[in-house]
């Protein structure tokens, strides 16, 4: 399994479909200019892999990451302190809006920008002892690369006030049971389970999960009838154009489906 490097991300195939980013910036893996653009890089390399599932990880004991560069942006004028929030930001809708499917795999510290990277990924996976928070509150500021609009939608806008307003860490077990963790595990194992839970994913069909997170996340934005109408569409697509046929024919003949 080659890996490759750029700046502090490391990202390798780990079998076919699925790749691993690790973050390795000690020490706290802070999201500086290092991390963003490693990350690019290797959203870069999951393009032209074709990636169907990427698992995001850490190789700094105790973080996944702990939040933004604070001491790059104590430096920064205007001009620079919004070119970093726009390069942070564009980087985690673009992990948040990619045709790949993400896991986070959070043992240990998940802060600030390092929860909305987290939050970025499709799921999330937690050691017990993680704590996990949004504490900008504390430094003057708010959650700017899409902390406030994922929270919200994730745990419900009365536990992401409490998370924000207070800037408190929030234990693993907490986390899990308000939906912001989606499985739990013991501690050091989550980078394990997240690659076993890929491996999973990969097994199924990657345009009808891409078509279950559409539908989903309509959801949140449109009427019920409408998400319904727009439900009937995703089905359709599928049966037409997707890979439903396989699935269906694999289902009658007993066997494993041969999706792409």
């Amino acid at each position: 399994m080659t890996e490759t490097t750029a700046a502090a991300v490391t990202w390798r195939i780990v079998t076919d479909g699925v790749m691993q980013f690790v973050l390795d910036g000690p020490p706290a893996n802070a999201l500086g200019v290092p991390i963003v653009e490693g990350l690019v890089a290797a959203l870069d390399a999951a393009d032209v892999e074709g990636a169907h599932v990427v698992v995001v990880s850490s190789a700094v004991p105790g973080f996944f990451a702990a939040g933004a560069d604070i001491k790059h942006m104590v430096g920064a004028d205007s001009a620079a302190f919004t070119a970093y929030g726009h390069r942070l930001r564009t980087t985690l809708d673009r992990l948040a809006g990619s045709q790949t499917i993400s896991v986070a795999a959070i043992d240990g510290l998940a802060l600030g920008g390092g929860l909305e990277l987290a939050m970025a990924c499709t799921l999330r996976v937690a050691g017990r002892s993680a704590r996990l928070g949004l504490p900008e509150v504390k430094l003057g500021l708010i959650p700017g690369a899409g902390g406030t609009q994922r929270l919200p939608r994730i745990v419900g806008r009365g536990r992401a006030l409490d998370i924000m307003l207070t800037g408190r860490q929030v234990p693993a077990e907490e986390a899990y049971a308000m939906g912001l963790v989606d499985r739990l595990v013991d501690d050091g194992t989550a980078e394990a389970a997240a690659l076993d839970l890929a491996t999973e994913l990969r097994s199924r069909s990657l345009p009808a999960q891409q078509a279950v997170i559409r539908t989903v996340d309509a959801a949140f934005d449109l009427p019920l009838q409408d998400g319904l109408t727009f439900e009937v569409k995703q089905v359709q697509g599928l049966f037409d154009h997707g890979e439903a046929r396989e699935g269906l024919a694999a289902f009658l003949e007993k066997r494993r489906p041969d999706f792409a």
